[in-house]
């Protein structure tokens, strides 16, 4: 009994396996859209990061400029 219970789950596993196995890796399209998307993300997160450290760098240049212009004197304090 338990036997030919296993032996069903097995051809079951077996069969699904198969299945998978011919829509996705034995598919041109799903292997070239795989590809696609492993080339051009690491480009993708590298130009993100790279954006961010610019605007944050353009800030604080801003703010060194304002800085510069308006200097913080003691005369206003008084």
């Amino acid at each position: 009994m338990h036997f030919q219970l296993f032996l069903i789950n097995n051809i079951y596993f077996l069969l699904l396996k198969t299945t998978i196995l011919d829509m996705t890796i034995n598919n041109p399209l799903f292997i070239f859209a795989v590809i696609t998307v492993i080339w051009f993300m690491p480009g993708i997160i590298v130009r993100r990061y790279n954006e961010l450290k610019q605007l944050k760098k353009k800030k604080k240049n801003q703010a060194d400029a304002i800085k510069k212009l308006y200097p913080n004197s003691k005369d206003l304090s008084d």
